[in-house]
């Protein structure tokens, strides 16, 4: 019959179509509890890590704050022995504008005056200690990252006009232009062949509290780059990187070990050179043991260390370690040890020097 529904729809229940009232009681519980369990669980990390407002009001941190630069800003960690962390720039000179104060049951971090250079992360931590030794207590952390916006600096200020970045093939590479607000436009260019580089969200990503990362680098990311950030004004241009690539096999140091002479004539000088070659950007620690240890015979030691070029596209590290002795003598005389460290291990190298 016209009108009627077809036979395959199923009947319709009681009360079906019918519109219920807006009743906060009939809403489903279970999603909301869920819910409430992820934000509980998500602020857990953040809890010991609150900002003091006006009027003595306490306020929970989210991930990231946007502040503007000449504000001044208060932090408290919850604990009686709180760690922080901050942008190392503020290190740099033992900056006046940070004070960081331990109290009964909270730290306080407290900023006057940010610029546009204090922005980054800032967190803290509780230090579990038993004696003299103490460990992070990785249940009780909070952290947030801080933009503070200066139109007349969308990029970070940094120490340099130029800076290195190396290319490793096992590990990502950062670009550091970092922006002073998450709001900025920011593209990444080559300076020759003059070029805008794709950000593709795969290979090169953006993240505002990096920089531009290349996830799988290779020698075809070599050059020199810069960064552009537009927002709402002229646009403004970072510092410059040169992009190093490097392969350079992992392990500890390869070292080699020579002295001046194999043999010092009585009130001669002789020096005793130990060298590293390695990665560019793994540090080289130097100890060493020589005869007149013991006798606190004073020697002169200098460290240093420079790039090279091997001609293959590829960048080595050469550091050095040179242990002088001035008007040598029969307790100098003997088997001159160098030890030479890094974060893969130690390499251990020795040499004789006899008095003629």
């Amino acid at each position: 019959v016209f009108g009627q529904p077809a036979k395959s729809k199923r009947p319709k229940e009681p009360g079906e179509n019918k519109i219920k009232p807006v009743n906060k009681k009939v809403k489903p519980k279970m999603p909301k509890m869920k819910e409430r369990e992820s934000a509980d669980s998500s602020l857990k990390s953040q809890s010991i890590l609150t900002q003091v407002m006006d009027k003595g009001r306490f306020q929970k941190l989210a991930a990231t704050l946007s502040l503007s630069a000449g504000q001044s800003i208060e932090l408290r960690c919850k604990g009686s022995n709180v760690t922080w962390n901050y942008p190392s720039y503020l290190d740099t000179f033992k900056d006046s504008r940070l004070s960081i104060k331990q109290l009964d049951r909270y730290g306080q971090l407290i900023l006057t005056n940010a610029t546009a250079a204090d922005t980054g992360e800032y967190s803290c931590w509780l230090q579990l200690c038993s004696g003299n030794k103490c460990r992070k207590d990785e249940t009780r952390t909070g952290s947030t990252y801080i933009f503070f916006a200066d139109k007349e600096e969308l990029f970070v200020p940094t120490p340099s006009y130029f800076e290195i970045v190396y290319l490793n093939p096992d590990k990502p590479a950062v670009i550091p232009c970092r922006v002073t607000t998450p709001s900025a436009k920011v593209t990444l260019h080559r300076e020759f062949p003059a070029e805008e580089i794709e950000t593709d969200g795969a290979d090169i990503i953006y993240d505002v509290k990096k920089g531009f990362v290349y996830q799988h680098p290779t020698s075809d990311h070599e050059g020199i780059v810069y960064c552009k950030a537009e927002s709402q004004g002229a646009p403004q241009i970072s510092i410059k990187y040169h992009l190093l690539y490097v392969e350079v096999p992992k392990g500890p140091p390869s070292a080699t070990i020579e002295a001046s002479s194999g043999g010092g004539e009585a009130s001669d000088s002789v020096h005793v050179v130990c060298t590293v070659l390695g990665e560019p950007d793994v540090d080289v620690n130097f100890r060493w043991q020589y005869p007149g240890q013991e006798s606190e015979r004073p020697v002169i030691l200098q460290n240093f260390w420079r790039l090279i070029n091997r001609g293959t596209g590829q960048t080595t590290r050469i550091s050095k370690s040179v242990l002088l002795v001035e008007d040598f003598e029969a307790r100098d005389a003997g088997t001159y040890i160098c030890m030479a460290q890094n974060l893969h291990g130690e390499t251990t190298v020795a040499t004789r020097v006899e008095l003629n």
